[in-house]
This record gives C-alpha cells, structure tokens and sequence, in this order.
C-alpha cells in the first residue's frame, strides 16, 4: 500500500523558512515521482513542485529560486525547503506520488496548513 504523509506545516512570518516532509510508505517508492501541490481558500490546487524517481526538481514560476525540493530513497521521503515565504504562499500542501517506469498509481496525502502571517 502507497500513502504518502504529510508534515511539518505551521505557522510563519513573512521572509522566513519551512521545511516540509512527506514520507511515502511502500517498497517501491524510487521509482515513484513525488509532486507537491497547494491550495488555497477559493482557489484551484496547483503544482508547487516535483521530483522525478531519478531526482530532477523542476519548480512553478511562482516559486522558483526560493523552494527546493529533493528526496532521500533510504528515508522514503520528499522535503519541500521553503524560504523567503510570502503570505501568499498560504495554503495547504499536499504531497503526490505519481509511478514512473512502469510502475502504475497515482496517490495524495491528506495535506498540511502552511500559513505565513506576521
């Protein structure tokens, strides 16, 4: 069973940094791509970033140049670093991994609050 589990949302100022993880449970999960998507309150949920199972990020315009994402196989785990965040950036973040190479599935996490509020 794929479950992707999201955490370490929470409440920041503007300017300052979070790191988002979500883990990935199952045996396959290198070759899975792992996306990171938000939505915010009366918005549509849009694609932040992704990861593909060989480790390239690519990034929305909107974030480019202050989030990272990058991923850790032996951990089973996606990291979204954000920094210089914006209010803005508020929404909850949800994580997404995607099968590649075969491998077949298309699976969400329940999501976490990122709120950037002085």
């Amino acid at each position: 069973q794929v479950q992707p589990v999201e955490s370490g949302g929470g409440l920041v100022q503007p300017g300052g940094s979070l790191r988002l993880s979500c883990v990935v449970s199952g045996s396959m999960f290198r070759l899975y791509a792992v996306g990171w998507h938000r939505q915010a309150p009366g918005k549509q949920r849009e694609l932040v970033g992704r990861i593909t199972s060989d480790g390239s990020p690519n990034y929305s315009d909107s974030v480019k140049g202050r989030f990272t994402i990058s991923r850790d196989n032996a951990k089973r785990t996606v990291y979204l670093q954000m920094s210089r965040l914006k209010p803005e950036d508020t929404a909850v973040y949800y994580c997404n991994a995607r099968g590649e190479r075969g491998v077949q599935g298309d699976y969400w996490g329940q999501g976490t609050q990122v709120t950037v509020s002085s």
